[in-house]
């Protein structure tokens, strides 16, 4: 009793593949960055559990590579689509391990679904590494193989335009169905349509992304074979220093024409400081006291005492005088003695 009620206590495919849908939709329309803890969390999380529907569909064994798509079971498309949605989700996780161990991982679970769908023939399409390749070592055949590169180009822009519109297309249509058949209200047939959508959509992404991780593994492997290169190399070995050379040519100029100033500097200023600190003298102050003049004492002797008595006594004459000259020009105007002219 106790193993029954466990097992229906465990989630069910429908809800595990539900759910890893509906986390994988709210990674992509999320604001946040792709690295930030919350995004991370809920692709973990989806990872989690679309592996847990992967192991549950290998147990039930519901598909097999001799059947085609319209004899599967409507309810049972959905279940095609885990290894592309696993791709999906491996893309998005950051930090966990290396870039190209994850890239790799999610090549493969593209390349999983391209090749499961291809043998049920849900869409029309070729394989990304079953295509030929030109045909090397023909010194022949060089200019055709050439030709065809240009060819084969023009065919892959036309084969990518024409599977972004059909992208399009589809998407529009599921747009339109998902309502119907998420609320239970659609019939078989338009749950099969819905479904069938779906696989071709995701064929698309596939497609697109199996290019892309091409390129991005190209460039990984490339900055690890340079990074790896550059470590090899043996660590440049010592070298003795190089000794100061002097151009014979700037010795004889100098020695006809001169520096271009009277003397040349035989010591720096910190040089003839330090060695006047190891003489132990202090030559600002010898030379100060060298260049000092002997100390006058102002003191006045008894000689000069009479000499300045005079002097002030001389002062106040003049003084004097001035005064008594001022006082006479107040009382004689100008022309005061002149009166004999005035007719």
């Amino acid at each position: 009793m106790a193993s029954f009620t466990e097992e229906m206590q465990k989630p069910k495919l429908r809800e595990l593949l539900e759910t890893g849908i509906q986390l994988l939709e709210e990674v992509e329309a999320a604001t946040q960055p792709t690295g930030s803890k919350p995004i991370q969390e809920k692709v973990r999380e989806a990872l989690k559990l679309l592996e847990k529907a992967s192991d549950m569909l290998s147990q039930l064994d519901l598909f097999s590579r001799n059947e085609d798509w319209e004899e599967i079971a409507s309810a049972d498309l959905k279940y095609l689509m885990l290894p592309a949605l696993k791709g999906a989700l491996t893309l998005k996780l950051v930090g966990s391990s290396k870039r190209l161990d994850l890239l790799q991982d999610a090549r493969e679970h593209f390349m999983n679904f391209l090749t499961q769908t291809h043998s049920y023939h849900v869409a029309d399409f070729q394989l990304p590494w079953a295509q030929s390749s030109s045909p090397e070592g023909n010194p022949a055949a060089t200019s055709d193989a050439q030709e065809q590169n240009l060819v084969a180009m023009a065919s892959q822009r036309q084969t990518k335009i024409q599977r972004y519109k059909q992208k399009k297309a589809v998407e529009q249509r599921l747009s339109s169905l998902k309502s119907a058949v998420e609320s239970g209200q659609a019939d078989d047939e338009r749950v099969r349509e819905y479904y069938l959508l779906q696989l071709r959509r995701w064929i698309s992404i596939s497609l697109d992304e199996i290019e892309s991780i091409e390129q991005e593994i190209e460039i990984l492997r490339e900055r690890d074979s340079l990074g790896e290169t550059s470590a090899s190399r043996s660590s440049p070995q010592e070298r003795p220093p190089l000794k100061p050379f002097v151009l014979t040519r700037s010795v004889a100029q100098a020695q006809v024409f001169g520096a271009g100033y009277p003397s040349l500097a035989t010591m720096t200023v910190n040089d003839w400081y330090e060695q006047c600190q190891k003489n132990e003298v202090s030559p600002s102050l010898q030379e100060a006291e060298k260049q000092a003049p002997p100390s006058e004492t102002f003191t006045v002797s008894e000689k000069e005492e009479p000499d300045l008595e005079q002097k002030e006594d001389e002062d106040e004459n003049a003084l004097h005088r001035m005064q008594e000259w001022d006082d006479w020009k107040d009382t004689h105007p100008r022309g005061y003695g002149n009166r004999q002219n005035m007719g």
